[in-house]
Formats: structure tokens, C-alpha cells, sequence
């Protein structure tokens, strides 16, 4: 049984090897809210993410004992570069199984830390299979979420906290596997008067979501999901008693939602957080938390280790749902200065062209006319409406794309 004792003595043990992260007040999450918001800032912690808490309790609890095999774990991205950041830190080896579908910069975020990388298994379960075979040459094996030093290590965040806003009244947690708001919920419940704890998990993968109001643990079918992070398809049976014991709701976010809280951190705070990561906001702009304008809501920003094509196309999405972005095609006659004229009418509505492509001899195109296909950043709807009827008034047709 994880105690506040053991997260205290977890949080004394691993001080000197972590970041004691930021609490940031957000105006603007506040006034959409009507209450006051912060940020628990994590992405900023070492390897980006809160895992080295865990990671580093576990390789400190066994330091003496761990050998020459080292430490082993499976992971698809966070929790192998924390074991790969602790292991590192302490002097001992690490072996990390990522499953097939790990992202590339995670793979190579691992290895960079000192790590051996195998890749094994379709999945997570399947990688932690292989895992725990490694684990009989001698190794550490070191789960990701469902063990209690790597519990109490994660708890940490509750103490930092607690110190910094102790009139806090709620806390909002991703949930993947359990191990972070196990962690949180077993201090927070013992150190605020009146806390809440909210889960959050992704509807694509809502493994520990059915496991809170079914009581079960079992393996659940998903779907691909931007919260790769939390996307665990069995959760933790050490965890779940802990979900059960002190959390008060969980909840589900649409990959729509998640994007947009990933744009809203990155364009009003400037904090680049993973799918995983922007959940609790993503929860929060649902409306569907009861709040009062008096509450104080921490919200846990647990990562910030995107896939950098993953976050192009997050907030190439958002411009384009909101209309910063037009696409359009516009067919002109194939010869000389044709092309500057069309540009020019866009240049004049100061439009910025994003990207062009010039198509010559498509289907159902006369012989002597070209197709322009035009990507151009607007100001939004007004302005959208402004380039097509300059281009309208010029003569040119265009086709929305």
C-alpha cells in the first residue's frame, strides 16, 4: 500500500535528479473557465515528461542490487526515456522494448540517453511481454505505471503542489496505465482539504475509464489516437484499487478536443504539450467539470515529447477548421504573365500564399489553360470572403478544395 510517507520519502530520494517543474497561473484559461487555472508544467521536466519521477524512485530504491544486466522496461515513448535518463544517472545499463508503432524521434530520443533499443511487439502488451522475459537474465524490470515505488515516485507532483497553491480544489490528470494519478490522488487526498481528482483518458483508448465504473481490469480493442502517450489497452491492477479508492471522476476527450487544447497551449501559453499531455485542458473547455468561480483547478501538462510532423499537422488542422488557411484552385490561361496577374489580385487582399502547384494537362482541362492550386494563410471568414470576391470581380473562378 502506497502511503503519503512513502511519496515523501520518494520525493527526498529523487530531488537532486529531477526538475521541480513550474505552477503558471494562465489568465486566459482562466477567463474561459471563470475560475482560476495553472498549469503544472511537466513538459519541462527532464526527458519531457513526468516519468523520470517514477523511473528514478525505482533505480534509487534498487541501486545496490541492480547488476550488470542493468534495468529493463517496455514503453512506447515517455517512460523508456525516463528509465533511459534514470538508468543513465544512476551508472547502470538500460534495455527498452518499444513496440513497432513507437515514433521515430521517441526511438531516437531513447537511444541518444544511453538506452539500448529493441524493437518488439505490435503493441505495448506484447512489448512488455518481452520485457519481463529479458527481466530472468538478471535485469530490474521496471513497469511502466503499475508498481508502487514507481507510484509513489510519480506523486511527487502532488507535494511540489501543494506547496506552491496549497487552496487548491481541483487536480486533472491524464490517465493511461494509472500510475500518475495514483500517485497524485494518494498525497493530494491526504494533504488538500477538499480536492478533487478528475481523470482524464482519450475515448480512442478508454481502458482505465471502463475499468473505473465496470471494476475490471481487461484488455480493450482501440483506435489510433493523438494521445499515444495514454493510450494503454489494459491498465494497471495495482493502480486501478488506487483509481477506485481516491478518484472522483473520469472522463473522455475526442481527438478533436485533444487537438484543439494541443493549439491552444501552443498559441496562449506557448507550451508545446503532446496529445497526452493537453487532455486536462482539453477536459476542462468541455465544460462538463462542476466548478464554482472560487475553485483553483491545477491541471497537469504531463508531456511534451510530440512527434514534430505530428504537431505540424495538429495545427495545420486548427487553421484550417478555423479558416487562417484557404485552398482553392483557379484555372488561367497558359501563357505569360497570367500567373502574376491571379497573384498579384491576392497580393493586393494581402493574402500570403502558403504553397502552389501549377497542373498542366489535367482531365476536363482545355488545351491552353493551366490549373493553379493555391494554399493562402488568411485572417480568417471576413478575409476568405474578401480574396474570393477580389478574384470574382477579376474574372477567375474558383474552386474551394
Amino acid at each position: 500500500m502506497v502511503t503519503l510517507a512513502d511519496i515523501e520519502e520518494a520525493s527526498d530520494r529523487i530531488r537532486n535528479h529531477i526538475i521541480r517543474t513550474p505552477l503558471i497561473y494562465s489568465p486566459t484559461f482562466s477567463s474561459m473557465c471563470e475560475a482560476p487555472v495553472y498549469l503544472k508544467l511537466e513538459t519541462l521536466q527532464r526527458a519531457g515528461s513526468f516519468k523520470i519521477r517514477g523511473a528514478m524512485n525505482k533505480v534509487l530504491c534498487h541501486r545496490a542490487e541492480i547488476g550488470p544486466e542493468g534495468v529493463v522496461t517496455a514503453s512506447g515513448g515517455n517512460h523508456a526515456q525516463g528509465v533511459a535518463v534514470a538508468a543513465q544517472t544512476a551508472g547502470v545499463s538500460a534495455t527498452i522494448v518499444m513496440p513497432e508503432s513507437a515514433p521515430l524521434s521517441k526511438q531516437e530520443a531513447t537511444r541518444h540517453y544511453g538506452a539500448e533499443v529493441i524493437i518488439h511487439g505490435k503493441n505495448l502488451q506484447e512489448s512488455l511481454e518481452y520485457a519481463q522475459h529479458l527481466e530472468k537474465r538478471g535485469a530490474l524490470f521496471i513497469h511502466p505505471y503499475d508498481d508502487p515505488e514507481v507510484i509513489a515516485g510519480q506523486g511527487s507532483i502532488s507535494l511540489e503542489i501543494y506547496k506552491d497553491l496549497p487552496e487548491t480544489d481541483h487536480i486533472i490528470v491524464p490517465v493511461g496505465g494509472g500510475g500518475l494519478i495514483s500517485g497524485i490522488a494518494i498525497a493530494a487526498k491526504e494533504l488538500f482539504e477538499q480536492v478533487q481528482i478528475i481523470g482524464v483518458q482519450a475515448a480512442a483508448c478508454p481502458s482505465m475509464y471502463r475499468a473505473y465504473y465496470s471494476g475490471r481490469v481487461e484488455e480493450i480493442s482501440s483506435e489510433i489516437s493523438i494521445a499515444d502517450g495514454i493510450a494503454v489497452k489494459t491498465p494497471g491492477e495495482i493502480t486501478l484499487s488506487y483509481v477506485h479508492r481516491f478518484v472522483d471522476n473520469m472522463l473522455l476527450v475526442t481527438e478533436d478536443q485533444i487537438a484543439e487544447a494541443m493549439r491552444l497551449l501552443l498559441e496562449r501559453k506557448k507550451v508545446i504539450a503532446e496529445g497526452a499531455g493537453a487532455t486536462p485542458l482539453a477536459a476542462l473547455l468541455t465544460g462538463t467539470i462542476p466548478l464554482k468561480k472560487e475553485n483553483t483547478i491545477v491541471l497537469i501538462i504531463s508531456g511534451g515529447n510530440v512527434d514534430n510532423t505530428l504537431l505540424e499537422r495538429v495545427i495545420r488542422q486548427g487553421l484550417l477548421e478555423k479558416e487562417r488557411i484557404m485552398r482553392i484552385s483557379v484555372c488561367i490561361e497558359d501563357m505569360p504573365g497570367s500567373l502574376a496577374k491571379l497573384l498579384g489580385v491576392i497580393a493586393r487582399c494581402r493574402g500570403n500564399i502558403l504553397d502552389i502547384d501549377h497542373v498542366r494537362g489535367g482531365r476536363n482541362l482545355p488545351l491552353f489553360t493551366t490549373r493553379v492550386d493555391l494554399e493562402i494563410e488568411t485572417r480568417g471568414t471576413d478575409h476568405i470572403e474578401q480574396i474570393n470576391n477580389a478574384l470574382e470581380k477579376e474574372g477567375y473562378h474558383s474552386r474551394v478544395r
